[in-house]
């Protein structure tokens, strides 16, 4: 949440929205909309979607005077159903809340259109929205691709965003030296499919030749990390990277979704489970410590138990140690949605099971840092993150590091969690 003169934004869902949220933030104070509050969705879940609808009737109840403007990927595949909300003001699709005209035009007042939803399948302008930091953080979100071209059978996810398209890499670096004249110290490289970087510019640049133009470019960047990436997109170039470059964080996230072959088929991605194993395993080999997180689903339509064992089993095989777990919600319009479901409450409990194994892979790596010197950035009240982005905290009697800090760290304790460190040295 982000507050600015009655100017509220309120966003869901992924970092892309957290980047995109500032963007419009920045516009609609340019334009000097007060009183008003942008609640900024996301379409991945049915309790997302939900958790929104909750949010704008609660704000009418405690703004009853302010502007509600409704956007997002929610809002793209479905604005027909917040258009239809008494307490919504404005609908504002994906294409047009990047744009400074939207908001000046919001800014005349209530006699700006309703609806401004378009159609995305048609976007091909590629992002270009320079933002000079996010409030109150050390790490900002540097955004390099848009849009998705694959067809996840679960997945509404291209249908908010519209086709891929990727920032050109002088604009890259732009935003980058800027981040880091604004005194950021790591930077998140985010999109909705990064690993499809590059296919859609003229000379079709990987992500790990763009990674290594920007680092070379801005050798003033003591810290880069990426965000989610396809499994079944890992280029050579990027896979050299990570092998030879130490301001690339060893911290990968994968988008694995599950570890059963015939359920992979299913969702209609484009790996199988042993490439997952196979990767994790190439790739630690070049950068011993790298440490992965993933996304799974649990309860997809027709998976049983075996199938289920599977994905749980895979955490082990492949050392994933950061899960991001969602019970299977079946996405109107989606193929899943008209397979065979899972019931409702098998989906809750293996997704608690597949918790519980994640919880106990991210223990075990916690108590296997005790009695090692990692570096970590300092970001508000003496935490922060080591390089791994194990979260970690300054022990008791340690002096107040400022935010933004990039120190040494003697792991002493884990506790609650997290990492408990003294300064090395």
């Amino acid at each position: 949440m982000q507050r600015d003169d009655g100017l509220e934004v309120i966003t869901f869902g992924c970092r892309l929205n957290t980047f995109e949220s500032e963007v419009m933030r920045r516009h609609a104070a340019a334009a000097e909309m007060q009183d008003a509050v942008i609640v900024h969705t996301c379409a991945v879940t049915a309790e997302a979607e939900r958790q929104a609808r909750q949010t704008i009737r609660r704000l009418r109840r405690d703004r009853p005077e302010a502007r509600i403007i409704v956007t997002g990927c929610s809002v793209q595949v479905t604005s027909g159903a917040y258009a239809a909300m008494p307490e919504v003001d404005h609908v504002v699709g994906n294409a047009e809340k990047l744009k400074p005209e939207t908001w000046r035009g919001l800014a005349a007042g209530p006699a700006a259109p309703r609806l401004q939803v378009g159609d995305i399948m048609t976007a091909r302008e590629t992002a270009r929205h320079l933002v000079d930091g996010l409030d109150g953080r050390t790490r900002a979100f540097l955004q390099v691709q848009q849009g998705c071209d694959h067809r996840c059978t679960f997945c509404v996810i291209p249908y908010g965003r519209g086709p891929s398209r990727s920032v050109p890499l002088p604009v890259i670096v732009e935003q980058a030296r800027t981040l880091v004249a604004g005194g950021y110290r790591e930077l998140v490289i985010t999109g909705v499919d990064i690993a499809s970087y590059g296919k859609d510019l003229p000379d079709r640049p990987t992500l790990g030749a763009m990674l290594e133009g920007l680092l070379a470019a801005v050798p003033e960047l003591p810290r880069l990390r990426l965000s989610s990436l396809d499994p079944a997109e890992v280029d050579p170039d990027l896979r050299d990277l990570i092998g030879s470059e130490p301001r690339l964080m060893p911290h990968l996230h994968l988008s694995v979704q599950a570890g059963d072959d015939l359920v992979l088929k299913r969702m209609k991605r484009r790996h199988l489970r042993a490439q997952v194993v196979e990767l994790a395993a190439d790739l630690r080999r070049l950068r011993p410590d790298l440490v992965f997180g993933a996304d799974l689903i649990a309860g997809f339509p027709t998976e049983d138990e075996a199938m289920f064992q599977n994905t749980l089993d895979l955490v082990d095989e492949a050392g994933l140690t950061f899960l991001h777990v969602f019970p299977f919600s079946a996405r109107p319009g989606t193929p899943a949605a008209r397979m065979p479901q899972v019931a409702k409450e098998v989906r809750k409990e293996r997704a608690a099971r597949l918790r519980a194994r994640g919880e106990a892979a991210l223990e075990t790596f916690l108590v296997a840092q005790l009695g090692q010197r990692r570096r970590a950035l300092i970001e508000r009240h003496d935490t922060g993150h080591t390089d791994q982005f194990a979260p970690v905290r300054l022990a008791e009697g340690t002096a107040p590091l400022p935010a933004g800090t990039i120190a040494e760290l003697a792991i002493a304790a884990v506790q609650g969690g997290m990492l408990v460190g003294r300064l090395s040295g």
